[in-house]
């Protein structure tokens, strides 16, 4: 399995504020882009895989939100996310 506890905790200890932090909007677009370029890298060999595609749009819906969420809370905390995963717009 390519996402192990281990790899979790690592992701919300890097972007949130610790480990047992799942909640925050900053961990949770970590989480999700890290599933997203796994997803993306599966989609390059497996291109009929529809499930997957699907999956994946609705992963990328997912992090838009949140990210449009923290772009109205907080626009400071928006601009460093983006630029830590270096994600456009």
């Amino acid at each position: 399995m390519y996402l192990t506890k281990e790899v979790k905790a690592e992701i919300f200890v890097k972007h949130g504020k610790n480990a047992t932090n799942t909640g925050s909007a900053e961990g949770q677009i970590a989480l999700f882009t890290h599933r997203i370029n796994h997803l993306t890298g599966h989609l390059k060999t497996n291109r009929k895989d529809y499930n997957t595609e699907r999956s994946l749009v609705k992963l990328v819906g997912k992090r838009r939100s949140l990210l449009d969420y923290l772009i109205k809370t907080d626009v400071l905390r928006y601009r460093a996310i983006i630029k830590e995963l270096g994600l456009r717009k």
